[in-house]
């Protein structure tokens, strides 16, 4: 994929360290209709750390992005985001989606820049919008489609939109919540080594929900399997590039987040089955 980083200056990460969380979950728990979502959810991300979330079918990895997000308030723990309790959505955290929800009406570059108005989003001077709106274009490769409509684009230039239009928030913290699930095989290849790269170059931490395993195995620093009691593994991924070539250690690692999935979900099963009738 072409196209030159263009993140160096639109995302602060002064002060950061590798060693210290930006992102801590401390027993966070949330309950719907007298029905655990979330229970006991503890998890550290640092800055410039991709940690992938995987886990069974209504686990709750959504919603956790929610409440990391500060749009869902758990009813049990805490999350802090820079060493701050989060007490609703924050202008440097930003939330994407598998669908990139681009408006029709607006162009790559104004679809971009949507949001960055926003009540709490800091003020900017037209030119500083306009600065970093470039510079998250760059970053994705589509500096040149600045001034297509969202109709001339493909499944995977929408996608880098997308990402772009969280970029140009200047996040420190980046929450993706299976954004690449309807691309082509190819294309999907091509948008996990991008947000390898953002991710690095930005410093962003970054927490990654998707339902496929081998995609975690190639682009996470950390893939946390989550399970009805919190995150049943939290398994490093340290293996060196290219990644991909890595076939035997790739093979032993998805032997374990399999077992960890097929236990997560035999415990879910059980615990529905024991749960008590509501009133």
């Amino acid at each position: 994929m072409n196209g030159t980083s263009g993140l160096n200056g639109l995302i602060d990460i002064a002060g950061s360290s590798p060693e210290t969380p930006r992102l801590r979950l401390r027993g966070v728990g949330l309950r719907r209709q007298q029905r655990s979502v979330l229970a006991n959810v503890d998890l550290d991300v640092a800055p410039g750390e991709l940690v992938s979330i995987i886990g069974a079918s209504g686990a709750g990895k959504s919603t956790l992005l929610r409440v990391v997000a500060g749009l869902i308030a758990p009813h049990a723990g805490s999350v802090q985001v820079d060493g701050t309790p989060l007490d609703g959505p924050r202008p440097d955290v930003a939330l994407a989606f598998q669908d990139a929800c681009l408006l029709p009406w607006l162009s790559v570059e104004r679809n971009v820049a949507f949001g960055l108005g926003f009540r709490k989003q800091p003020k900017l001077a037209r030119r500083e919008r306009d600065v970093r709106v470039r510079a998250a274009l760059q970053a994705v490769g589509l500096a040149h489609a600045a001034h297509f409509s969202p109709r001339q684009l493909s499944g995977g230039m929408a996608q880098r939109v997308a990402l772009a239009r969280s970029l140009a928030r200047a996040p420190r913290t980046l929450l993706l919540d299976e954004p690449f699930g309807a691309l082509d095989e190819v294309t999907r290849a091509d948008m996990q080594r991008l947000l390898v790269r953002v991710v690095r170059e930005s410093g962003a931490a970054t927490l990654l929900v998707t339902h496929d395993i081998d995609e975690a195995l190639l682009v996470s620093d950390r893939v946390a399997v989550l399970g009805p009691d919190g995150i049943a593994l939290d398994l490093a991924i340290a293996l060196p590039e290219p990644r991909a070539d890595q076939v035997e250690a790739l093979g032993a690692l998805r032997v374990r987040l399999v077992g960890a999935l097929h236990a997560s979900m035999h415990a879910s099963m059980h615990a529905s089955t024991h749960a008590p009738l509501s009133a």
